[in-house]
């Protein structure tokens, strides 16, 4: 792993390779990104650490993932935790069952009971430690739903000799590149051992409470989509009073970027018209609170 190549995000999709791999995000990725978290995945990509990032629902944690993927062409492999994820299934899984059934029955003729590896399937982690020409970038989302030993657990696979056995095969696979690996949570980062934090690159991402940032979000989510564009007084309208909501003393939970532009969306072609911007004055009733407020204490106060 000495000769890795040396990648860098910059934030720009139009860098993405014409090469890409195959299993690389085929979509474009609107995603705007702070200068610091650009930092934040570059330093990951230089140390080849794993990259903890924590924010609001909907701060665009998960995303980042699919952003940077597409614009290296790099191969995205998603791993969706959950409270019964082990770090085994991460790797891979065996099935014996069907190996037996196959043994018994003689019906398949795609597989061969006498070949344990037509009985073998990669997992997230796995299939990145065995590309041989690239690195891959493997999502493992909401760590924290997994139970407490989970962490530490994988920090004997992301860790030298980045390897692991494969028992019913007898064989072992190791990394010819370290994999670009991001983990998401929704929890503050005291809530994951120490051990793991201590093996991370950490960032919180921020909302973006700048006027001018999130209009810059609008308009890099409409780039290349096939939606009618909202008008740019409609968008600045929203913009502000969205914002305004943000700042409302005693929500339970603040609205974040995806419920701004899924509520943007409808107030721009929901209806046969587009909301008037007088509509959405300060003084108005909340429009499709539905999209912004998912507690009953909120969505309540602004009805």
């Amino acid at each position: 792993m000495a000769n890795e190549k040396m990648y860098q995000y910059a934030g720009n999709p139009d860098n993405r390779p014409q090469n890409a791999h195959p299993d690389s995000p085929q979509q474009l990725e609107p995603y705007v990104v702070a200068d610091d978290l650009k930092r934040a995945v570059n330093l990951a990509l230089f140390l080849r650490r794993p990259l903890l990032l924590e924010g609001e629902s909907g701060c665009g944690k998960t995303r980042l993932a699919y952003a940077v993927a597409y614009e290296l062409g790099l191969p995205l492999y998603r791993w969706p935790v959950t409270s019964n994820s082990k770090t085994q299934e991460g790797l891979y899984t065996y099935n014996a069952i069907l190996r037996l059934h196959d043994v018994h029955t003689r019906e398949s003729k795609h597989r061969n009971p006498e070949n344990p590896q037509d009985y073998l399937e990669l997992g997230p982690l796995g299939k990145a430690f065995d590309l041989k020409d690239h690195p891959g970038v493997v999502l493992i989302d909401e760590i924290d739903k997994a139970d407490v030993d989970f962490p530490n657990d994988l920090l004997t696979i992301l860790d030298d000799p980045w390897s692991f056995p494969i028992i019913e095969t007898n064989e072992t696979i190791t990394a010819t590149h370290k994999p670009i690996v991001f983990i998401t949570s929704n929890k503050e980062k005291g809530n994951l051992p120490a051990p793991f934090l201590r093996r991370c690159i950490y960032h919180f991402i921020k909302f973006p409470e700048d006027e001018e940032l999130l209009k810059q979000i609008v308009a890099s989510h409409y780039k290349k989509r096939n939606e009618k564009v909202p008008a740019a007084g409609l968008t600045q309208t929203a913009v502000s009073r969205f914002l305004d909501l943000r700042q409302e003393t005693g929500l339970h939970k603040k609205p974040g970027t995806s419920e701004f532009l899924d509520w943007l969306h409808v107030l721009n072609a929901f209806e046969k018209k587009p909301f008037a911007e007088r509509e959405l004055a300060k003084d108005t009733a909340v429009p499709y609170r539905e999209l912004l407020f998912k507690l009953r204490a909120d969505w309540l106060r602004f009805s």
